[in-house]
């Protein structure tokens, strides 16, 4: 039976969550053993609903991370590994995730590691939380790791999440335009033809153009409503495409503004992950070679390759990254440098990711002032065009008269 609930952790914390237990009493003991101090236990109402949702669903980042922390938690406060796994898979409401744990369970029961069967679901889990994951049972240290895995994916969602909201708004505007101008192709537009057509107007070339995508849309509807979807889930597919990924990759670091960022937060995204790995006792090597499956573009990982290469050769591990100026900021490779200097290259790489997620974070809160201008020299643009179009011929027969 579910029960939904709202309480404090030990840190206090407030959180609210759903539990799987067989009362009221069992839930709320059961939310003590994991160190929450509930304020209310519910039955959850309408379970059949969500879950139907979830069955088919991705599992999506921030459950993992809610996972990692949590398991740190308990695995901390004494509880054993197969039990706080059992209590999370209770907990859980997405069906994906469950048969995860499940199968995470199953595994330690039958003597294997937490590590073992996290590889066994690589797109569930990667090979960063893997590694990770592993080394904190290598060193008998794995609360430590879960909680450094938990923070690093913290800093990653806490960024994706900015960066879909900064891109959040002009997607809405520009769906907004794309369908009024569809209304007005489907309902405005025929009603001006018929004038036109009664009155004998002569027509300009780009009324002419108006008129012919009105009569398009109007006459099939489906046919344009399918050629709306090829074109969006064609240019989808040419996107994951592996032989066109270094030229989409090098125009998205070549456009203005969006260029910078994504040199920024693949910068961030290097240097904190490369800083986890490090911090959990990956040797160097290994650690760049998992970070390279991190960042998301082909030329940043080009650089990693060569880092690898170099750093088996003996020479340091800030070069390669102070080489390539036009990829990485030249601050990136400097500080790194020092670091290695210093002997203290993991709190470094920390440094270069805290300021470089601010830099992306000022970035983004900015985007939308940006983007703001362009758009309404887009929307006036466009509606300038139809207006003109569609009043040109009006005034012809005006003058005719």
């Amino acid at each position: 039976m579910k029960f939904s609930y709202k309480g404090k952790t030990k840190d206090g914390e407030v959180t609210e969550g759903v539990i799987d237990s067989e009362t009221e009493l069992s839930a709320a003991h059961d939310l003590r053993t994991q160190g929450i101090f509930p304020f209310s236990v519910k039955k959850e109402k309408g379970m059949k609903v969500k879950m139907s949702f979830t069955l088919f669903g991705r599992i999506k980042l921030h459950e993992k991370l809610i996972f990692a922390k949590n398991l740190a938690g308990m695995i901390s406060a004494g509880l054993a590994l197969n039990r706080a796994i059992e209590i999370l898979n209770k907990q859980s409401v997405n069906e994906k995730f469950k048969t995860v744990l499940t199968d995470l369970e199953n595994e330690i029961a039958k003597g294997g590691t937490l590590s073992g069967g996290m590889e066994k679901h690589p797109k569930v889990f990667s090979t960063l939380f893997v590694s990770m994951v592993r080394s904190g049972e290598e060193s008998g240290n794995l609360p430590n790791a879960l909680t450094e895995v938990s923070a690093n994916l913290e800093k990653i969602y806490a960024l994706n999440k900015k960066i879909k909201s900064a891109l959040t708004y002009p997607m809405v505007i520009l769906c907004a335009i794309f369908l009024m101008a569809t209304l007005m192709m489907i309902f405005v537009v025929p009603t001006l033809v018929k004038t036109f057509e009664e009155l004998g107007a002569e027509l300009p070339g780009s009324t002419q153009l108006i008129i012919t995508t009105s009569k398009f849309i109007s006459g099939s509807p489906f046919l344009f409503l399918a050629i709306v979807i090829g074109v969006i889930g064609s240019v989808v597919f040419l996107l994951r495409m592996k032989k066109l990924e270094k030229y989409f990759d090098y125009v998205f670091l070549h456009l203005p503004i969006f260029g910078t960022m994504i040199k920024e937060v693949n910068s961030a995204r290097t240097a904190r992950t490369l800083s986890s790995l490090l911090v959990s006792g990956v040797d160097v090597t290994r650690a760049l070679g998992i970070t390279k499956e991190v960042v998301q573009n082909v030329y940043f990982r080009r650089v990693i390759d060569e880092s690898i290469e170099k750093i088996q050769k003996g020479v340091p591990l800030s070069e390669p990254f102070k080489a390539h100026t036009e990829l990485f900021p030249i601050m990136f490779g400097e500080m790194m440098a020092v670091g290695e200097e210093t002997g203290n290259i993991s709190k470094m790489l920390v440094d270069i990711a805290d300021f470089y997620e601010s830099e992306v974070d000022d970035k983004t809160k900015n985007l939308s002032t940006i983007i703001e201008p362009i758009l309404m020299v887009f929307i006036g643009g466009a509606v300038g065009f139809f207006a003109v179009s569609m009043l040109t011929p009006m005034y012809s027969i005006l003058d005719s008269i």
